[in-house]
C-alpha cells in the first residue's frame, strides 16, 4: 500500500483511544496524514503495509510493551524513527534504546510536535548521540 500522496504519515499506537484521537488531532492539524492502532499487533500490520515516516509508541500495552513494539517494528522498518511516550517518567533504559526519541505524555502538547518535525526532516540528526527528551 502506498503513503498518502505528498503528506507525512505518523502512525500512533496507544491502547487509550483518547490520546490516539488527541495524536490525531494535533498531527493533521500540522498538516500530516495519521494512522491509528488501539493495540500493538495492529499497529505492527500497520507498520508492515504503508510507508512512514515515523511511529509514536505509547510505552503501557496490554498486548507488549513499548519495547517489544519498538524492537518488532525497527526489524520490520529499520529506518522508520520511533518516539516513545509514556506517563511514567521512570522508563527502563534498554526500553529508550531502541527508540530514537521519548516525551513524556505531561509534555506531548508542547514537546511531540517538535520532535516529530525534526525526526521527519530532510535531513534528520542523529538522535542517539542528542538528548530528545522530554
Amino acid at each position: 500500500m502506498s503513503d498518502y500522496p505528498g503528506r507525512k504519515t505518523i502512525l500512533c499506537i496507544d491502547d487509550d483511544s483518547s490520546m490516539l484521537g488527541y495524536q490525531r488531532a494535533l498531527l493533521e492539524k500540522r498538516g500530516f496524514a495519521v494512522l491509528t492502532a488501539a493495540s500493538a499487533r495492529q499497529g505492527l500490520q500497520l507498520a508492515a503495509a504503508y510507508a512512514l515516516a515515523a511511529v509514536i509508541v505509547d510505552y503501557h500495552m496490554p498486548e507488549m510493551n513499548g519495547r517489544e513494539l519498538a524492537t518488532e517494528i525497527k526489524r520490520l522498518r529499520p529506518l522508520v524513527p520511533i518516539v516513545m511516550v509514556s506517563s511514567d517518567e521512570a522508563i527502563a533504559e534498554q526500553a529508550l534504546q531502541v527508540v530514537d526519541a521519548f516525551v513524556s505524555k505531561d509534555e506531548a502538547p508542547r514537546r511531540l510536535v517538535p520532535v516529530i518535525n525534526m525526526i521527519c526532516g530532510d535531513n534528520p540528526p542523529d538522535f542517539k548521540s542528542s538528548s530528545l527528551t522530554a
